[in-house]
């Protein structure tokens, strides 16, 4: 797909975003908003699936780590037609399909349950130890977020990955600089971000985490390595709604009335 054509599926999953989130009366807009390119890029120009075949072998396997995010997965999922968008407005009510973290026994196209951060980059590895041994040529790709990092058990995967030589697995850190409480520099410090994945053996490379033509030379670059690779995607936590934007504020909340019809506003004004 086109830049044009990402663009606009990137308008119409924000969009799905904020009515999802403003229907359940909760969830989490922020990091939500800052993952939208990403999750646009990789499930309509990089990863290889079957959205009429979600358990299909030769996929290749995605985890989303940061599980709160869950709204703009669901939506690229609805939209890639993994399932009906209609769907998408039953998000967190009894019974629904679309919890508060993703589930994969109840939802096509999930191949990790997530939710207690941390754990996504190990899960990953997991996978891809397993796609190795079945001689597979399928890769592995998880996004985390980059307050998320502050978890000890992500820097266990990210040893595993190197210790192991998962070339086929690529992390990527949704670096928004935000989290639930404030700045990630003000709740625990993560840098030298770059000098930290080289140290633990990683392929690493920065992109726009807002720019489809940096992402794409971004997981181009991460598809001819010998090494696990990472890309820090450099992003804005609310990207799209001016209020929402930079602030820990809307990590986990829901607009009111105002709010909405203002954000809606500003996501069907264009680019800013």
């Amino acid at each position: 797909m086109d830049v044009a054509g990402m663009k606009e599926n990137a308008r119409r999953v924000r969009l799905d975003v904020l009515e999802m989130i403003r229907a359940a009366g909760s969830g989490h807009p922020g990091g939500s908003f800052s993952a939208v390119e990403i999750l646009v890029h990789l499930y309509w120009n990089v990863m290889r699936i079957r959205p009429g075949d979600p358990e299909w072998d030769g996929r290749d396997r995605f985890i989303l780590s940061k599980g709160h995010a869950c709204p703009a997965l669901y939506s690229v999922l609805a939209r890639r037609g993994f399932f009906d968008p209609g769907e998408l407005l039953t998000l967190r009510k009894p019974g629904s399909r679309l919890q508060g973290h993703p589930s994969m026994r109840d939802l096509p196209g999930l191949d990790a349950s997530t939710g207690s951060l941390g754990q996504g980059l190990s899960i990953a590895c997991g996978i891809a130890l397993g796609l190795r041994l079945g001689r597979s040529g399928s890769r592995v790709y998880c996004l985390l977020g980059d307050g998320e990092l502050q978890e000890g058990n992500v820097w266990e995967g990210a040893m595993t990955a190197s210790h192991y030589g998962l070339a086929h697995l690529t992390a990527i850190v949704d670096r928004n600089r935000v989290q639930l409480d404030g700045a990630v520099s003000g709740v625990m410090e993560i840098e030298p971000l770059v000098d930290k994945w080289l140290a633990f053996g990683w392929d690493v490379v920065v992109a726009d985490g807002h720019s489809f033509p940096s992402l794409e030379k971004a997981f181009e670059h991460c598809m001819d390595t010998d090494f696990p690779s990472v890309i820090i995607a450099e992003t804005v936590k609310g990207k799209g709604v001016s209020f929402m934007e930079n602030t820990h504020l809307w990590h986990g909340r829901c607009p009111d009335d105002g709010e909405y019809e203002k954000a809606v506003a500003e996501l069907l004004g264009g680019e800013r």
